[in-house]
C-alpha cells in the first residue's frame, strides 16, 4: 500500500515543522536544517515490500543529521541506501565524506552519527530496512557507509538496475511477490557490501545465499528469454550446473520449476491488470518466456486452478494474488 506525505498545501512558515515530522516518521528521527529562507514543498511517497520500505523523496536544499542523542533514544538500527536521481548529496559517516550524484547511491547506518547535505533541489529513492535483516558483519558494513557506488561498475550495475525496477513497480506488486523481491534486494545489498569489503568469496558456503540472490536477479531480468536454462545461469555466474542445482535444493525446488513459478507469477500479475484487457493471453505468455500457448494454459491451470482467460475475466481490473500453488 502506497502512502504519501506532502507539505505542498502548507504555507512556507508551516513547512519546516511539518517536514521534520514527515522525515522522522518515514525514516528515523533526524534533525532537519533548511538551506533556503523559505522552505520549498517536499514530498515523500512510500511503499512497503516485506522488510524494505521504498521511498521517493523530493524537496528543496537542506541538511539532515543523525545525532548521538537520537541514536540513544531509538531501538532497532536501520540501514538506508539512497539512490540519487536529481541534485547531489554530501554524506559524512565513519570518518569519510563523499559526494554522489544522479545514478549513484550511498549507504548510511542509523546506529552511528551521520550528516547528509543536499545543497540544491533534489530527488532520490531510499531503500530503508532493519539492520537485523542484513546479514553482514559490522566491520564489513562500516567499510561501505559513506561510499559512492557507481552503476557502471560490475555487480553494482546489476544491483542498481534491480533496485530501480523494483522501485518503479513497487506500487503494483501483491504482498507475497513484493516480499520475495524485497528479500532478493536485501541479499543483493549484502553481496555489494561483502564485495566492497573484500570478503566476498562466491565459492564459499557462507556466501551461498548472496550467490543465489545474484542468480535469481539475473533470472528475473531474463524471464522473457525462452531459452533461459540452468546452463545459461551457471555460465553467466561462473559456477557449475551441479553447484547451481545444489543452491536451489535449499529452496525445495529445482531451477526449472523456480523459473516457471516466476514466469507464471508475472503472467498472472499482467493478466489481472486493467491495462491488459486488450493484449491476448498468448502475447502475455510470450512476453514472459512461454513458447507454446497450449503448454502455458496447462501449467497455469495446474498452478491457479483456472485457465488464463478465466483468471483475466475474474480479475475484472482488480489485482488478484499472483502466487501459484507449490
Amino acid at each position: 500500500m502506497s502512502t504519501t506525505l506532502s507539505t505542498e498545501s502548507l504555507s512556507p512558515a508551516e513547512r519546516a515543522e511539518c517536514w521534520h515530522e514527515a522525515v522522522s516518521h518515514a525514516f528515523i528521527p533526524l534533525q532537519v536544517g533548511f538551506l533556503e529562507e523559505s522552505p520549498s514543498a517536499g514530498v515523500i511517497s512510500s511503499d512497503q515490500l516485506g522488510a524494505v520500505q521504498i521511498s521517493r523523496v523530493e524537496a528543496g536544499p537542506q541538511v539532515v543529521t543523525r545525532t548521538r542523542r537520537a541514536i540513544a533514544a531509538d531501538g532497532e538500527g536501520w540501514i538506508t541506501l539512497a539512490m540519487q536521481h536529481r541534485g547531489c548529496a554530501r554524506l559524512t559517516q565513519d570518518g569519510r565524506e563523499v559526494v554522489f550524484g544522479p545514478g549513484e547511491f550511498a549507504i548510511s547506518d542509523s546506529g552511528r552519527p551521520f550528516a547528509k547535505e543536499l545543497p540544491t533541489a533534489f530527488d532520490f529513492t531510499a531503500f530503508h530496512l532493519p539492520r537485523s535483516a542484513l546479514h553482514v558483519r559490522d566491520e564489513d558494513l562500516r567499510t561501505a557507509t559513506a561510499t559512492v557506488f557507481e552503476p557502471d561498475s560490475g555487480s553494482v550495475g546489476l544491483v542498481s538496475t534491480y533496485l530501480r525496477k523494483l522501485a518503479s513497480g513497487a506500487a503494483d506488486l501483491d504482498p507475497g511477490t513484493g516480499r520475495r523481491l524485497a528479500d532478493t534486494a536485501i541479499d543483493l545489498l549484502a553481496l555489494v557490501i561483502q564485495e566492497h569489503s573484500g570478503t566476498l568469496n562466491p565459492a564459499a558456503p557462507q556466501t551461498a545465499p548472496a550467490m543465489l540472490a545474484r542468480i535469481k536477479d539475473y533470472a528475473m531480468c531474463h524471464l522473457g528469454d525462452s531459452s533461459l536454462s540452468p546452463e545459461q545461469l551457471a555460465t553467466a555466474h561462473h559456477v557449475s550446473v551441479r553447484y547451481l542445482h545444489k543452491l536451489f535444493q535449499g529452496e525445495e525446488t529445482t531451477v526449472a520449476r523456480w523459473i516457471q513459478r516466476r514466469r507464471l507469477e508475472m503472467c498472472a500479475h499482467d493478466l489481472s491488470r486493467r491495462a491488459f484487457a486488450v493484449p491476448t493471453v498468448s502475447s502475455v505468455a510470450r512476453r514472459w518466456g512461454f513458447v507454446s500457448p497450449t503448454h502455458f494454459s496447462r501449467v497455469f491451470r495446474a498452478a491457479y486452478g483456472v485457465t488464463p482467460r478465466e483468471w483475466r475475466a475474474r480479475a475484472g481490473g482488480n489485482e488478484l494474488p499472483a502466487t501459484p500453488a507449490r
